[in-house]
């Protein structure tokens, strides 16, 4: 008999008595011994792109802290780099992209789909490697966050470039989301092929639009990858993600087809549980910098969530990505209080 995965059947739809728990960027720089397999690859892209390595760092977490769900690592420019933009990360000033798509053609790229092969051989290493009740979760950065970085060539505060084409433009811009979709929808599908058990789609800047940009280039493209993915995979369970969108978070819920929502930091859980469809699996949502204070805010904090979803198939997280500077100790408070111990 296989072993019950309790991250998995809330997504689901289940409700156990204790939430499963996982993190964002729960494999990263707040660990020392990802700190050291880092310095030993000599970079971060050289990292994703080795498979020992990426599963290794995959699995860190899992043996420290028991965690529900293991996030395979990798970068949401994965998708932009196979589409044939340069990727690099250099030191202290974050990825970059080349060339920048605002004044570049999408047609002069010539993709390269093989870039992506090293990710479903750390798949394949880390479904094989996993605790049997440990769900395994692979991710792709959703069109619209995607396409800031592939027209600025790097992250911006505003996303004006952005922004500023997809009004001036939306033809030219509309090519750019569409072959962001595409190459989604297999990504996604081969991660699954080769062992992820439910997918994420991070929508990171999904804040930074309108409302009718938010329906057309939010909501419209994560619609299409559930849509195009469900057709490869019929029991893909999707988690979507999108950041910052507030008060449009129903409509993401009901539109996209996503099984569950994540739900960032600043949403006031008691409003998301009254607004959400009834019954849909909710994920978050606290502040990483409670999580970074830890002590008494850190214990208030986990208690305002769970309490505002215990009528509510829920995923215990975090808001967005832990802390860099988090120490080991509040994340062993974290995962002792959500299961009670």
């Amino acid at each position: 008999m296989s072993a019950v995965k309790p991250l998995l059947a809330t997504l689901r739809g289940a409700k156990p008595a204790v939430p499963p728990i996982w993190l964002m960027r729960q494999a990263g720089r707040y660990l020392p011994e990802y700190r050291a397999l880092r310095a030993e690859k000599g970079g971060f892209l050289a990292l994703a792109t080795d498979p020992v390595a990426a599963a290794e760092v995959t699995l860190q977490p899992i043996r420290r802290f028991g965690f529900d769900g293991a996030i395979l690592f990798s970068d949401i420019l994965m998708v932009p780099w196979a589409l044939g933009q340069a990727l690099s990360f250099g030191p202290g000033e974050g990825p970059r992209l080349a060339p920048p798509l605002v004044d570049h053609a999408l047609n002069a790229l010539q993709a390269v789909p093989e870039r992506l092969e090293p990710v479903y051989a750390t798949c394949e290493r880390v479904a094989a490697a996993l605790p049997p009740q440990t769900t395994f979760l692979g991710f792709a950065g959703s069109p619209w966050t995607v396409a800031t970085y592939m027209v600025a060539g790097q992250g911006s505060k505003d996303h004006a470039d952005t922004r500023g084409l997809a009004y001036g433009d939306p033809m030219a811009f509309g090519a750019i989301i569409d072959a962001i979709v595409t190459m989604t929808i297999d990504y996604l599908a081969r991660q699954i092929a080769a062992g992820v058990e439910a997918v994420q789609l991070f929508d990171s800047w999904a804040g930074s639009l309108s409302p009718a940009q938010f329906e057309r280039w939010v909501i419209a493209p994560n619609a299409a990858i559930v849509a195009g993915l469900r057709a490869r995979c019929p029991e893909a369970c999707i988690i979507g993600f999108p950041k910052g969108a507030g008060g449009k978070l129903p409509a993401y819920a009901r539109e996209t087809g996503v099984d569950a929502i994540g739900l960032d930091e600043t949403v006031d859980p008691v409003w998301a549980d009254r607004s959400l469809p009834a019954g849909m699996p909710v994920q978050g949502n606290l502040d990483p910098l409670a999580l970074l204070a830890g002590g008494p805010a850190l214990d208030d904090g986990i208690d305002r969530v769970l309490a505002a979803f215990r009528d509510r198939p829920h995923v215990f997280n975090l808001g967005h990505g832990i802390g860099q500077f988090t120490p080991i100790a509040h994340v062993e408070q974290l995962v002792a209080r959500v299961r009670g111990s």
